[in-house]
Parts: C-alpha cells; sequence; structure tokens
C-alpha cells in the first residue's frame, strides 16, 4: 500500500505530524512505518498533550526509589523492601466490550508490575458509570465486574478496594481504571533500560494475534454512532496464561540473565521495543518471521501493532537464551529470539528477508510532538445564597436514609462480593473501609492503598477539587493508621484539542501538583487517558489518586466502626458547613451550582498528622474521615459498620443543623476516644491547635439526635446495603 496523506490522516495524525514525519525520515513512510509512527506519536503512548504539564507535578521523596519513566513507581517500606505500584486506565476497550476490556485492564497493570520483579499482591480499581437511569448503565456494570473479578480472581490477586461512581457525563464514556501493587526486594528490581550490544532479544508469553490492532490508536479516539466497529480493537485476555507468565518470569528474575524486560501493552511489540531501546540509546533489529504467531498470514504492520495480551519482551545476557528457554518450556509458554540490540539507534524490521523498517528511535520519542495547547481558566463560582426556610420542610432522618442511598454513598457490597479480596492470606482489612490493607507477608509490616476521585468538585473548579482528592487519599490512608508515602494517577479527561477541557486538565495537575508537593505525598506513577467523549460531549474531569501508605505495626491498624458503648466521639477539625456542590444540595436543594470546599492544606497536614499520632498512641478506637455527605453520614457508617448506636448532642458553634451534618468542609475526621482517654487527647489537640467539637456518645441503641429524633442502627442498614443490589436485580 503506497502511503499518502489521507492514509497518514486515517491512522489518527494530523497533517502536520505527517509532514514532519516525512521530513525526519527524508522520505514517505512505508505502510509498517506509518503504523509504528502512528502508535507511537498517539496522545496515548507519547503524552504529546500533558508532558508539558506533568513535568510540574513532584515525583521524589525520601523512599522514592523509582519515580515516573518505568512500568510502575517503587518505594521503599524498610528492611530491604519495597512496593511498586501503578494505576491506569483502560477506558474505551470497556465502554466497547466491557467484560474484555475490564479484563485487559486489570491483566496489563498488573504486567506493569511483576515486569519490574515485583509479585502482585493487592488489586484496587476505581470505576465510573453513566446514569442508573440510562439504558446502558447497568450492563456495563455488570460486564465491568465480572471482567475485573474474573481476571483478578483467576490469577490469585487479592481486590482489597476500589471505587464505583455513577454521574450522567459518562453515559457515552465509562472509565475503568485498575490498580495493582506488589512487593519486591530493592536489590531485585528490574527495568526496562537495554544495555549492550549484540544482546539477544526475547519474545516471551502467548503468542501474537490480530487482536487489539490499532488500541492504543483507539484510546485517543473520540467515540461517534460507529462504536460497535471498533470491537475487533478490543484485546482479549486469559488469566491463567498470565499466571503462568508471571511465575516464569519471576523464576527467570531470580538468576542473573535479564539486562532488561518490558511487558507489551500499547501498541505492543511496537512500543515495546522502541522503548527499550530509546532508555538504553542504541538500536533493534527483529525479525517479524520468528515472532510466535497464532494466525496465518500476518503482516509486518499486524504483527508490531498487535496488542495480544499475555506478551512480554527481554533482553538477555548472552548465552543465557538456554537457562531462559527451559524456564518458559516449563511453563508452556512461547520463547523465540526474534533479534539483537544494536549500535544504530534504529529500530530495524525485517520480513521474508526483506528490510521492512528502518526508522531513527529518536524521531519517534525524542522527536514526538508535544503541545503547549491553549487552555481557558476557569472561574470559582460564586456561592449559592441558601434560602434558610427551605430547610424547615426538611425531616433530618428522612435526609439522612436517603442520602445513605444515593448510588454515591451507599454500600458496594454487590461488587465487592464477586471479588477474591482474601486469596494470598495477608488482607487484613477489605474492601468497605477508608483503605484497604495486606501484611507484607511474614513481617509485621502492612501496606495500606485506597483509590479515589472527584469529577464534581473538579467540573466545579479544578484547581480545587486536584488539591481536594490528594488531601481525600491521605486522610483515607492515616484512617486506617497508615503513613501517606505516595501516590499514583490516571488522569481522565475530554478532548483536549478543546480549551475548556485542556484547561480542566491543566488547573486539576496544579491542584494535584501543589497539594502533592505541601504534603509530600509525591506522584511517582500515572497514566494519562484524553477524549474521553462521544462526539462533542465530554466527561466531567475525573483524576483519579491511588494512594499508598505502611502500618510498620500492622496492630495499630484501625478500622471505622464503632467499638464500645459510652466512648465519645468527636469531629476532628473545624465545620463551616460548605454545602455547595455538596450530595445534601444536589439531592434536596436542587442546586448543582457553586463551588467545592475550600482546600487548607496547612489544616489538611496537620490535622492528618495529629490523627495518625492519636492512633500510634493508642488514644482513638476507631477513626473515619469526613468526605461525600458530611459528618453524619460518615457517622452513620461507622454505626452500620459497628452495630453500634450514638447519642448525638449539638456541638457549641453549630450553624444550622441541616450545613452542620451534611455540609462537606474538608480535612476532618470522626474518632472515637476512650473517657479516661479524653483528657489526654484534648491536649494534644489543642497544643497542635487542631479544632474539635465533641459530637456524642456511644450507645447500643439508636442514632439519636434527641429523645424524639433517632433511626435504628437496622434501618440505617437497609438504607444504605440495599440500593444497588436492588438496582441489579431487577
Amino acid at each position: 500500500m503506497e502511503v499518502n496523506e489521507k492514509i497518514a490522516v486515517e491512522h489518527g495524525l494530523k497533517t502536520e505530524e505527517y509532514k514532519k514525519i516525512c521530513e525526519l525520515l527524508k522520505r514517505v513512510p512505508n505502510i509498517t512505518e506509518l503504523g509504528i509512527f502512528s502508535a507511537m506519536w498517539n496522545e496515548h503512548c507519547s503524552y504529546k498533550s500533558s508532558r508539558l504539564h506533568l513535568k510540574k507535578l513532584p515525583t521524589k521523596g525520601k523512599k522514592v526509589i523509582q519515580g515516573p519513566g518505568e512500568n510502575a513507581g517503587v518505594i521503599d517500606i524498610g528492611d530491604d523492601d519495597a512496593i511498586v505500584f501503578k494505576i491506569e486506565s483502560h477506558n474505551h476497550p470497556s465502554f466497547i466490550e466491557p467484560y474484555q476490556g475490564a479484563a485487559t485492564g486489570v491483566g496489563g497493570i498488573m504486567r506493569d508490575v511483576f515486569t519490574m520483579g515485583a509479585r502482585p499482591i493487592a488489586n484496587l480499581n476505581s470505576i465510573h458509570f453513566g446514569s442508573p437511569q440510562h439504558k446502558k448503565t447497568k450492563n456495563l456494570l455488570r460486564g465491568v465486574v465480572k471482567g475485573i473479578g474474573g481476571y483478578g480472581n483467576c490469577i490469585g490477586v487479592p481486590t482489597i478496594g476500589g471505587q464505583t461512581y455513577f454521574d450522567e457525563s459518562y453515559n457515552g464514556n465509562i472509565l475503568v481504571n485498575a490498580m495493582t501493587l506488589g512487593l519486591v526486594k530493592k536489590d531485585k528490581i528490574f527495568y526496562s533500560k537495554a544495555a549492550g550490544l549484540d544482546k539477544p532479544v526475547i519474545y516471551v508469553g502467548s503468542k501474537t494475534g490480530r487482536d487489539g490492532i490499532h488500541g492504543a490508536s483507539m484510546a485517543s479516539a473520540i467515540f461517534d454512532d460507529k462504536i460497535e466497529e471498533k470491537k475487533p480493537t478490543v484485546q482479549v485476555g486469559d488469566p491463567f496464561t498470565e499466571k503462568l507468565l508471571l511465575e516464569a518470569c519471576l523464576e527467570l528474575m531470580a538468576g542473573d540473565s535479564i539486562i532488561s524486560i518490558q511487558d507489551m501493552g500499547a501498541a505492543g511489540l511496537t512500543s515495546s521495543s522502541i522503548e527499550m531501546a530509546s532508555k538504553g540509546k542504541l538500536g533493534i533489529e527483529i525479525d517479524l518471521n520468528k515472532v510466535p504467531c497464532r494466525e496465518t498470514k500476518m503482516t509486518p504492520y499486524e504483527i508490531m501493532l498487535s496488542e495480544s495480551q499475555e506478551r512480554m519482551l527481554i533482553v538477555l545476557e548472552n548465552g543465557k537464551e538456554e537457562v531462559a528457554k527451559k524456564i518458559f518450556d516449563k511453563w508452556n509458554l512461547d520463547f523465540a529470539v526474534i533479534g539483537r540490540t544494536t549500535n544504530t539507534n534504529k529500530i530495524q524490521l525485517y520480513f521474508d528477508k526483506e528490510k521492512v523498517a528502518d526508522i531513527p528511535i529518536d524521531t519517534l520519542v525524542e522527536n514526538s510532538p508535544m503541545y503547549d495547547r491553549k487552555w481557558k481558566k476557569a472561574k470559582l463560582p460564586k456561592k449559592n445564597k441558601i434560602d434558610k426556610d427551605t430547610f424547615k420542610n426538611l425531616n433530618i432522618i428522612t435526609v439522612l436514609k436517603k442520602i445513605l442511598s444515593n448510588p454515591n454513598i451507599c454500600n458496594k457490597n454487590w461488587i465487592w462480593e464477586q471479588y477474591d479480596h482474601t486469596v494470598m492470606g495477608d488482607t487484613i482489612q477489605k474492601p468497605g473501609g477508608d483503605a484497604g490493607v495486606v501484611k507484607v507477608h511474614g513481617t509485621n509490616k502492612a501496606v495500606a492503598a485506597s483509590v479515589d476521585s472527584s469529577a464534581t468538585y473538579c467540573w466545579s473548579h479544578p484547581l480545587t477539587g486536584g488539591k481536594q482528592i490528594v488531601c481525600e487519599s491521605w486522610r483515607n490512608l492515616i484512617s486506617v493508621g497508615a503513613e501517606p508515602i505516595a501516590i499514583t494517577n490516571c488522569l481522565n479527561f475530554g478532548n483536549p484539542e478543546n480549551e475548556e477541557n485542556m484547561g480542566e486538565f491543566v488547573e486539576c495537575v496544579q491542584g494535584l501538583g501543589e497539594a502533592s508537593k505541601y504534603l509530600d505525598f509525591p506522584v511517582v506513577s500515572g497514566n494519562v487517558s484524553f477524549y474521553n467523549q462521544t462526539k462533542d460531549k465530554g466527561i466531567k474531569p475525573t483524576p483519579s489518586i491511588g494512594g499508598v501508605g505502611i502500618i510498620k505495626d500492622y496492630q495499630k491498624m484501625i478500622t471505622m466502626g464503632f467499638k464500645k458503648d459510652e466512648n465519645l466521639v468527636l469531629v476532628i477539625g473545624k465545620t463551616d458547613g460548605h454545602i455547595d456542590q455538596s450530595i445534601f444540595a444536589r439531592d434536596f436543594l436542587n442546586e448543582k451550582n457553586g463551588p467545592p470546599p475550600e482546600i487548607n492544606l496547612f489544616n489538611e497536614k496537620n490535622n492528618g498528622e495529629t490523627v495518625l499520632s492519636l492512633i500510634k498512641k493508642d488514644l482513638v478506637k476507631t477513626v473515619h474521615d469526613i468526605s461525600l455527605g458530611g459528618i453524619i453520614t460518615a457517622i452513620a457508617k461507622m454505626c452500620i459498620k459497628g452495630k453500634k448506636g450514638i447519642k448525638l448532642k449539638k456541638p457549641k458553634h453549630l450553624i444550622n443543623q441541616f450545613e452542620y451534618f451534611f455540609g462537606e468542609d474538608q480535612s476532618r475526621y470522626i474518632v472515637e476516644v476512650e473517657k479516661e482517654n479524653l483528657k489526654k487527647v484534648e491536649e494534644i489537640l489543642k497544643k497542635n491547635s487542631v479544632h474539635f467539637d465533641e459530637i456524642g456518645e456511644i450507645s447500643n441503641e439508636d442514632l439519636a439526635f434527641d429523645d424524639k429524633t433517632k433511626v435504628s442502627i437496622d434501618e440505617l442498614y437497609i438504607s444504605n446495603n440495599n440500593w444497588l443490589t436492588n438496582y441489579m436485580n431487577k
């Protein structure tokens, strides 16, 4: 096929990008070369609209071993142990084919982790769907959950936490973000940088097929009415093969054979080979006839762009081929020497003894486009003037029960029950708490992780929303007794060529960076997903943050359920009664405008560190952060979890009770304190200038505002527990 501008545009390249390719090569590329450029220069692989802004994020810290730029980030957790982790999107494939899209998203992120030598120990996810009333939502949710559970359960890695969110902005483009944590010894971390000349390049894993061709390009495309035609671009996963690949790779990694290793993810053999060569500043030559294929008459173009799953590319030390082959033969996996490293600084491909591609590596990587796109700065919305008479017609118990049954507040047990969260035997805090927690096997340490997003706040004011979601992750880790160490992010946005969408991205990243820096909570890995829209309708800006923290003694871990009658309950942090953008405002005031709650980073850090010190000193029995739904929603969940009631009392500075109990002010926690420890706790809080309210006393009965205004724990449980199950079973 003769390449021209029209064909280049059909490959997702802009006219000016095609012209630049011709200039760099000093010739017209052939069809295989064009396919390679289209894969490497698309948004998903090149980060051409985001690189400029991502550089501003804080990526270093005392415990950071590896920041962005590798398959995953790595942090030091002491005793020569390290945690490898990352979150990544598989949005478009999951909308087209929910089961396989979600399943291969889980498989892909696990490969990113074990490629670095780590055994996966936990999975999490952040999934976003359209309105529950939308005709596609239920089936998409069912397919995605089955795909996540089907892959993770089969490979034997526990799913310890996650987030599920519904909003009409996702009607035409759902989000599926998958996160994996792995454990590795610090001296056994593997990297993707190729090194040495004339070293064998090895293909291992499954055979290459025609599934997933143009998958990376599709991830950088806008959906239209022909979405069903894109099903062939969705990869097909096999968790059982991935399990074999995991064990084979870890066995090979135990020796001294591997120079570098890279999983074949987006853009398959193209991206893996080019990234390895680029990092090592050398060339790679590949004989495509030697690539194991499961379909006949595959072309060089198809082989290079296939995104068939469960495949790895390895550069070995000379003379180690037979050692490696024996291992992969043992695990019944394909093994083939397909090429060598060279000093050409080129990717050179041969097929049927003819050279079918000859491309300088730097044209694909260093010379890939980087755009400083135009963007609009968002204005902070004015606060709404709320008619206080509205509150007179509301019953606080009725409001509470309805909020507990809100799709974004309700118990997600229908989802969690489909995930295996106890396999491997080290899970000590299951889904449903502030963060999932797994023990580091054979030690007293534990790793905590959470995934959070805040589309509503980011849509209202991206800068504030970006800060908020980092702080939310920080609070969730602290709430289980973990020291927050680092984060990974998956930044989901609409079309970056739209100035408003680009502005949302820029300001969210700015807010994210400011909060991360202030909290010493660096970004060590991540992913950007643009073009999340159908036609001209995009999603709300949705940065998903995966936070990781360490508990030095897992017996110090803390949970959110109330523990003991007569213990006192405190609200840590100042409540001003911020209603705008709250669940309460949207559900009961029909108000969707206004600013998100203000973020005070000093208070966030000070309050969080103080709560963590109280946990370490055994001065609090229960902790839960306050987020969506405000104080009373958090308290109700603590009552449900602990099967305990509470006698509430009015704080001295009570604003309006609805504003106080349902406002979504930030930097706050609910803690349970034994009466004999109250004085000690108060002294520490006052010493650290942390505001607190004594809000009530735990009882064995109801959640009671007073003698007449109360609700049983069973009623709260039903309100919180039944919505999703009933919705999915209709």
